[in-house]
């Protein structure tokens, strides 16, 4: 039941390449309800920061998809002063390539990584569940220099879990097909239950995305939050200290999927 267990809400879009980021219209329409002071090293970083004995009863995951890019090192910057430790759910487009050397830095800050996507094109990754694999694949290759991908068991679907894009590309039941496989393989997918809104078009305020992450919040006391850091999401690591704030005013341990989120 690995994915079940992760099966929070919807997942992630993308903008025609070179920009990464989302679009709405990809949504799913009804929800699914199932659930560094950095160094350089030489050496790829571990992957698997400490665990939590057992989750808090009251808890948020702080995830970022569709980096790195050159937000990221501000969206560090601003978890690190906090103490707080986050999940990025990587890309390795080629667009992108100058900054995978920040994998490593977030890693050995003990933050998690995580698979998105290589190219994070729809028409392409979703065109059959081996074109899938093939673009995980891809992305383990790319950033490889930097993170040892063997230890990585997390990954979220470019569109979640319950994307209805895929079946453009790859019929109705591909979604469904690529759950399974994942499972078989020994991920867990990851989706959220709340999302910033902040890679969804008309570059949104960082008092904008504060509120959505609020708003989306409401009465949830375990809360997969999703942001980007993208190059084109520069106001969320502007928001990033007030929703760090406000989630620490309500009393929320933060924590990565991994700890909360059990293979």
């Amino acid at each position: 039941m690995l994915g079940l267990a992760a099966g929070f809400l919807l997942g992630s879009f993308y903008a025609a390449a070179p920009v990464i980021g989302c679009r709405e219209s990809d949504l799913t329409p009804v929800p699914d309800t199932e659930f560094l002071t950095p160094t350089e090293s030489e050496a790829p970083a571990a992957s698997v920061p400490e665990k939590l004995p057992a989750p808090p009863e009251k808890w948020v995951c702080l995830t970022f998809d569709d980096g790195p890019s050159k937000t990221t090192p501000d969206v560090l910057a601003a978890l690190n002063a906090a103490g707080v430790k986050a999940t990025f759910f990587v890309v390795a487009t080629g667009y992108n390539e100058k900054y995978l050397p920040l994998i490593a830095e977030a890693a050995a800050a003990g933050h998690q990584i995580a698979f998105h996507s290589a190219s994070h094109e729809y028409s392409d990754i979703y065109q059959s569940p081996d074109a899938y694999w093939e673009d995980i694949a891809l992305l383990q290759e790319r950033i490889s220099p930097y993170i040892l991908t063997d230890g990585i068991h997390y990954l979220r679907f470019p569109g979640g879990s319950t994307n209805t894009v895929s079946r453009r590309y790859g019929g109705k039941g591909i979604m469904s097909e690529l759950k399974a496989q994942a499972e078989e393989k020994g991920y867990t997918y990851v989706d959220w239950n709340v999302c910033a809104e902040d890679a969804v078009g008309g570059k949104p305020s960082a008092n904008t995305i504060y509120r959505n992450v609020v708003r989306e919040t409401g009465e949830q006391t375990q809360c997969i939050v999703l942001m980007h850091d993208s190059a084109t999401t520069r106001t969320t690591a502007e928001a990033l200290p007030d929703i760090i704030q406000w989630y620490k005013d309500q009393g929320f341990a933060f924590c990565t999927v991994e700890q909360v989120l059990k293979p």
